[in-house]
C-alpha cells in the first residue's frame, strides 16, 4: 500500500480508492493542523528569543540554551512551511480535477440527452418536411395573392374611353365657367360723380409750383 493510500485510508488492491471530495476535505484539515502548529512554533521562537536577551549578559548558559531551542523551532517551522505548500498544490489539483470531472460528467449527460432527442430524427424525413413546410408557404402566397387581386366588370373597361369621357367633362366644367364670366357684361357699372372734384388749397399749389421751380433751377447747374 502506497503512502498516500495509507495517510487517506486506502484499501488494498481490490479496495476502493477515496472520492476526490474526501481527499480535497482531508487535504484542508491537514492544512488546518499545521497552520495551528506554525502559530504554536511562532510563539515558541518569540519566547527562546525573549529568554536569550534576557539572559545574554547575566547567563550565558541559559541564553545559549535558548537559542539552540529556538534554532529548532525555526527548523520545524521551515519543514511545516514546505509542507503547506505541498499539500496546497496537491489539494488545488484535486480541486481542479473534481472541475473537470463534474465538467465532463455534465458534458456527458448533455450529450446523451441530445443523442435521446436526436434518435426518433432523420435526416432524410426531416429535409422532406422542410420541403413540405416550404411548398405550403409558397401555395399559401399564390392563395394571398389571388384573394387581393382586383376581379368583376371593372377590368373589362377601355381606359382610352375613361380618359375621352374625363375630357368632355372637363370641356363642359370650362365652358360653364366662360359662360358664368360672359354673364357678367350686362351688370351696370358704378355711375361717374357730376359733382366737381375739390381743387387744391392754394397754399399747397404755390408750395408744389416753387418745389418744381427749384427742380428746374437744379438740372439747369447740373448740366
Amino acid at each position: 500500500m502506497s503512502v498516500f493510500g495509507k495517510f487517506f485510508g486506502g484499501g488494498g488492491k481490490g479496495g476502493k480508492g477515496p472520492s476526490p471530495q474526501d481527499a480535497i476535505q482531508k487535504l484542508r484539515e491537514t492544512e488546518a493542523m499545521l497552520t495551528k502548529k506554525q502559530e504554536y512554533l511562532e510563539q515558541k521562537i518569540d519566547a527562546e528569543l525573549l529568554i536569550a536577551k534576557k539572559n545574554g549578559t547575566k547567563n550565558k548558559r541559559a541564553a545559549l540554551q535558548a537559542l539552540k531551542r529556538k534554532k529548532r523551532y525555526e527548523k520545524q517551522l521551515a519543514q511545516i512551511d514546505g509542507t503547506l505548500s505541498t499539500i496546497e498544490f496537491q489539494r488545488e489539483a484535486l480541486e481542479n480535477a473534481n472541475t473537470n470531472t463534474e465538467v465532463l460528467k455534465n458534458m456527458g449527460f448533455a450529450a446523451k440527452a441530445m443523442k435521446t432527442a436526436h434518435e426518433n430524427m432523420d435526416l432524410d424525413k426531416v429535409d422532406d418536411l422542410m420541403q413540405d413546410i416550404t411548398e405550403q408557404q409558397e401555395l399559401a402566397q399564390e392563395i394571398s395573392d389571388a384573394i387581393s387581386r382586383p376581379v368583376g366588370f371593372g377590368d373589362d373597361c377601355d381606359e382610352d374611353e375613361l380618359l375621352a369621357e374625363l375630357e368632355e367633362l372637363e370641356q363642359e366644367e370650362l365652358d360653364k365657367n366662360l359662360l358664368e364670366i360672359g354673364g357678367t357684361e350686362d351688370v351696370p357699372l358704378p355711375s361717374v360723380p357730376s359733382n366737381p372734384l375739390p381743387k387744391k388749397p392754394v397754399a399747397q399749389k404755390k408750395r408744389e409750383e416753387e418745389d418744381e421751380d427749384d427742380m428746374e433751377e437744379l438740372k439747369a447747374w447740373a448740366m
